[in-house]
């Protein structure tokens, strides 16, 4: 997509994107799932991260973007750290022991983390009324969703309390990062540090993933043709096109409208995961995604402010 300097973007381009967003990052959560089926999860991350990165990272390059300074290589480390080491290699855990629909769910509390530790950090302000009705709505739903978590479809059934644990440790810590990058960004170029980011973070989960020992007996061979399109389907739609198309409206509409994806996400997943991957919609996770949902539309419309609007908008929730 064109950067839109002067001229008015197209009602296309812009439905384009918004579907993109919506479509795309609410299926990664699914198709994920089908990656980590058989690859291991945090070298399958990694990898791709690493190649969207080095891909986003080498185009921006060619195109003339001047060469980032070390000091821009530290910011792109903590943040991708923060983001995607810890953000997304949470979220490639925890669809391992939980559905997709509750796992974006799960994330959909990142409005709700940053509200409340940007106040606390003096970021931004006091959160408004509605705001506060907000985050009491969305910590009733996380309960609903970690009090009765469903275990049905997912690789790695009957400890769906680790997969709680480890997507609420990823959107606290993809909440701090967001944080940290609103005055430490790593280049002028949001693509670039964008890629800059996507490297780090991939590098960072690769050794972890060794750490942990994810290339002990594992084989190219045993990774199914279903695991390698899902993966395919990551590098490029998930972590090249969706971000793209999200930088791209972040310049062109009202941040708060290119952040409504922080509550049409989880519809989406929930919705795929019902009808492609057998997941269970009981009564519980019914009621804790409708009030998540209603959670993240009151933190993220209900308390905007003209001069807080940017502060923390590029980085709502994290990106699957």
């Amino acid at each position: 997509m064109s950067d839109t300097g002067s001229a008015t973007p197209s009602r296309v381009a812009m439905l384009t994107a918004f579907a993109a967003v919506y479509l795309i990052w609410g299926s990664t959560y699914l198709v994920m799932k089908f990656a980590v089926a058989s690859m291991p999860p945090l070298l399958m991350a990694g990898t791709r991260y690493g190649l969207a990165g080095g891909l986003l990272y080498a185009f921006m390059r060619l195109r003339g973007e001047p060469r980032p300074s070390w000091r821009g290589w530290g910011h792109a480390f903590v943040i991708g750290i923060c983001l995607l080491g810890f953000g997304n290699g949470g979220t490639t855990i925890g669809v391992l022991y939980l559905p997709s629909g509750t796992t974006s769910l799960l994330v959909a509390t990142v409005p709700m983390f940053l509200a409340l530790l940007g106040w606390l950090s003096g970021v931004t302000p006091r959160p408004t009324r509605w705001v506060t009705v907000g985050l009491a709505a969305g910590m009733l739903g996380m309960y609903l969703l970690a009090a009765h978590p469903s275990s049905a479809g997912v690789p790695r059934p009957g400890h769906p309390g680790i997969g709680v644990a480890a997507v609420l440790l990823a959107a606290l810590l993809w909440s701090v990062g967001s944080l940290y990058s609103k005055k430490n960004q790593p280049a002028p170029s949001p693509f670039l540090s964008g890629g800059m980011q996507m490297l780090c973070g991939g590098a960072a989960m690769l050794v972890v993933g060794l750490v942990r020992g994810e290339a002990s007996g594992f084989e190219l061979a045993q990774v199914t043709t279903k695991s390698w399109m899902a993966y395919a389907y990551l590098v490029t739609f998930g972590s090249i096109v969706a971000f793209t198309a999200y930088i791209w409206l972040l310049r062109v509409v009202e941040p708060a409208l290119a952040g409504t994806y922080a509550f049409v996400n989880p519809v989406v997943a929930v919705l795929l995961g019902w009808a492609f991957a057998g997941e269970v919609l009981n009564p519980q996770m019914l009621g804790g995604a409708a009030l998540i949902v209603l959670a993240v539309v009151l933190v993220v419309l209900g308390g905007r402010r003209k001069t807080t609007a940017k502060a923390v908008e590029p980085e709502l929730a994290i990106e699957a």
